[in-house]
């Protein structure tokens, strides 16, 4: 599928252990109330500290398709 950076991956889970990929979506509206910052912050990192990752990921890519 060649995507990379931050996702919502939707999926389903057989009963015989596959996983298959329905969507993939970008993530909705990174704000400091939504679910992304929630789960960020469970590790102990604060949203800002999510920002600045989010960003540096991005900017160390090389520019261009891959």
């Amino acid at each position: 599928m060649s995507c990379e950076g931050l996702a919502r991956v939707d999926f389903f889970y057989t009963q015989d252990g596959r996983v298959i990929i329905n969507e993939i979506n970008t993530m909705p509206r990174p704000v400091p109330a939504s679910l992304l910052a929630e789960m960020w912050e469970a590790t102990g990192k604060t949203f800002p500290e999510l920002i600045d990752r989010l960003l540096q990921s991005a900017l160390s890519k090389r520019p261009g398709l891959r």
